[in-house]
């Protein structure tokens, strides 16, 4: 199994990146993706995710309205869109992903097992 995340950079206030998470080897099955931050001297948060048997999704407060998660099942990918960009948003993004029945709540963030390197997002003017 391997997730690997890309799409970080340095960007300017209000500015926006795209992540990706491009999964492989994963068995059959449910999945619940998420993307996780940590920034300097914080502990790791969950983000948003997504549920890939009922595509529901999952936004942290401090982001809504504001990122966006998706998946493109053809290339394995979930995305995550963060537009209005702020400087609070600097961190290392990782994704990772767990095995689930369909109905797990994909917000479970402290249950996850597989996890893809981080991407370096800087939000600096």
């Amino acid at each position: 199994v391997q997730l690997q995340a890309s799409g970080g950079g340095l960007v300017q206030p209000g500015g926006s990146l795209r992540l990706s998470c491009a999964a492989s080897g994963l068995p059959s099955g449910y999945y619940a993706i998420g993307w996780f931050r940590q920034a300097p001297g914080k502990e790791r948060e969950g983000v948003s995710c997504i549920s890939t048997g009922t595509r529901r999704t999952y936004y942290q407060d401090s982001v809504k309205g504001r990122f966006t998660i998706s998946r493109d099942n053809a290339k394995n990918t979930v995305y995550l869109q963060m537009n209005s960009l702020k400087p609070e948003d600097t961190a290392v993004y990782s994704c990772a992903a767990l095995r689930v029945a369909l109905y797990y709540p994909c917000e479970r963030f402290d249950a996850y097992a597989m996890w893809g390197q981080g991407t370096l997002v800087t939000v600096s003017s």
